[in-house]
């Protein structure tokens, strides 16, 4: 770094993504991030949702941020989606591919992923 105008300019460009994960938004998307989630895929995953969120525009509506242990190891990576007045869904197994799919299908067109959720993965 060689200037206050180029850290400038390099908060300028992060500032999408720390503006997504700490916004206000009426959707909340959390994915787990403990070692076991990590371990299983989750940071690409995380990544997958801050990068399809802010292509479509939805920064004001969807928040996305990071928890520690989501309690359900054996189904990493976790993403729980919290919406007022509705239930948690549970997304399990995810992927960066289910991610994008959960973004366009579920926070964009309002249509819950049944085959991704936890209720449809339980043995």
């Amino acid at each position: 770094m060689k200037s206050l105008a180029e850290l400038q300019a390099i908060r300028e460009k992060m500032k999408d993504k720390v503006v997504l994960r700490e916004g206000t938004g009426n959707i909340r998307v959390v994915v787990g991030m403990a070692t076991c989630g990590i371990a299983a895929g989750a940071r690409p995953v995380l990544n997958t949702f801050v990068e399809e969120v802010n292509r479509l525009g939805m920064q004001d509506k969807v928040t996305v941020s990071q928890t520690g242990c989501i309690g359900i190891c054996q189904y990493e990576p976790v993403v729980e989606v919290f919406e007022a007045g509705k239930e948690k869904t549970t997304y399990v197994k995810m992927t960066p591919e289910k991610a994008k799919d959960v973004v366009e299908i579920h926070l964009h067109g309002g249509k819950v992923i049944n085959e991704y959720t936890i209720s449809n993965n339980e043995a």
